[in-house]
């Protein structure tokens, strides 16, 4: 008998995470063992609200097309389920849902947060008695998922972080005579600082913008930036500094903290570019502009990376495959080939390996003065960025297709 399928996206989304939806959803039309690909409305809420969009509603042409769609094309969340004991009633919501509609394969999208709610689910459908292959799907555009060699979405975030930056400095660089001296550019990244050290991509000779980078790895020092700072704009006429919002100073607290915390506990950041340029503007008298990539670092499907694209649609495949094998509390990841040539393949690893684990910048990838990357990072980060893959354009935009997001029918009572 044909077992149904439940996807679900979760966490700050990607410019490639449907490509991931898209390549499962039409693997999955593969195999025998399994029916319909139900996908969760805003991620997990999706199960707990019995709010099950049927995907086998859509046409091949629109679920082919999610591959060129950037954001979450079926809703997400940031909803953490936490121990059976503490959230008892999520779980056998959870099971009840998956029992009513006839559910054995639970695929989970998302990053650090996700992997360990689907090992969580892994364990617990045991308890209680219901048998489900529970696969984590890698996607985070931090790239701070352990073992995977790097993560679906990094790689197209990385992208528009170094074109970004490339085309601000040459903005700045112009106007630098009479106008701003410093650029100063935040990106993501709490505790790891894979995004800004992308930025370093940007350079086609020593002595390019960025000139300096600022890790979370790295504790900020605030008389070495202001030196460095200031002995840049002598030798340039300008400075191009790139910044993590996850940067701490000697106290261990984030330079952009606010008192507002997102759903999964943690602080919300934003706002450390606006602090440094207000230190460059006291302490040094200089003009200067700052951005904030925010979301649009994370959605730029029009630059996105074909690296990236495979990467985002093959872990979509190999989940698939891994259930129908029978895996459970696993998660496809890549692995880099050995060589100069950039080779990969996607294996799979235990969820319980990865769970709540970060991975950040090494040491061989940071600078000894602590504001740059090395010749090591710039090797790890170069292939992820290359080849490009770019949307249809209609109207002078990118074309999106429109979803039906048809739900199936409740057969239980409302949740909450």
């Amino acid at each position: 008998m044909k077992k149904n399928a439940f996807y679900a996206q979760s966490g700050g989304v990607t410019s490639v995470i449907n490509a991931t939806a898209g390549a499962l959803i039409l693997e999955a039309k593969k195999h025998k063992e399994i029916g319909k690909v139900f996908a969760g409305k805003n991620g997990i809420l999706g199960a707990l609200r019995e709010e099950l969009i049927d995907t086998s509603k859509e046409s091949i042409s629109s679920i082919e097309s999610l591959k060129f769609r950037p954001g979450g094309a079926f809703g997400s969340c940031r909803f953490k389920l936490k121990d059976l004991e503490s959230s008892e009633k999520e779980y056998k919501r959870l099971i009840e849902v998956f029992k009513a509609h006839n559910i054995a394969y639970f695929f989970y999208n998302g990053g650090n947060d996700s992997a360990d709610t689907a090992f969580k689910v892994s364990q617990i459908s045991k308890k209680l008695n219901y048998p489900i292959n529970c696969i984590a799907i890698p996607k985070t555009v931090d790239n701070d998922l352990a073992l995977t060699d790097c993560c679906p979405g990094f790689g197209s975030a990385a992208k528009y972080i170094a074109t970004s930056t490339l085309e601000a400095s040459l903005d700045v660089q112009s106007m630098s005579e009479t106008s701003t001296k410093v650029f100063i550019l935040e990106v993501m990244g709490r505790h790891a600082g894979w995004m800004a050290a992308s930025s370093a991509l940007a350079r086609s000779e020593k002595g390019d913008a960025p000139h300096i980078i600022l890790l979370p790895e790295i504790t900020f020092n605030q008389k070495n930036f202001l030196l460095t700072v200031k002995k840049i704009v002598k030798k340039n006429g300008f400075c191009v500094v790139v910044v993590s919002e996850g940067v701490k100073n000697s106290k261990g607290k984030f330079l952009s903290e606010s008192s507002t915390k997102d759903a999964f506990g943690h602080a919300q950041l934003g706002g450390v570019a606006p602090y440094l340029a207000k230190l460059v503007s006291e302490k040094l008298k200089l003009k200067n502009h700052w951005a904030v990539s925010d979301y649009l670092q994370r959605s730029a499907r029009h630059i996105a990376s074909k690296t990236d694209l495979d990467h985002a649609e093959a872990v979509g495949v190999y989940a698939v495959k891994y259930a129908v094998q029978g895996m459970n509390g696993v998660m496809p990841i890549i692995v880099r080939g050995k060589g100069k040539k950039y080779s990969w393949k996607i294996e799979p690893a235990l969820l319980s390996k990865i769970a709540n684990l970060e991975k950040k910048l090494p040491n061989a990838f940071i600078s000894k003065n602590g504001m740059d990357v090395t010749s090591k990072a710039i090797n790890y980060l170069s292939p992820l960025i290359e080849g490009e893959s770019f949307p249809n354009f209609k109207k002078g935009i990118p074309e999106i297709k429109k979803l039906k997001l048809v739900e199936v029918k409740k057969k239980l009572p409302l949740w909450r």
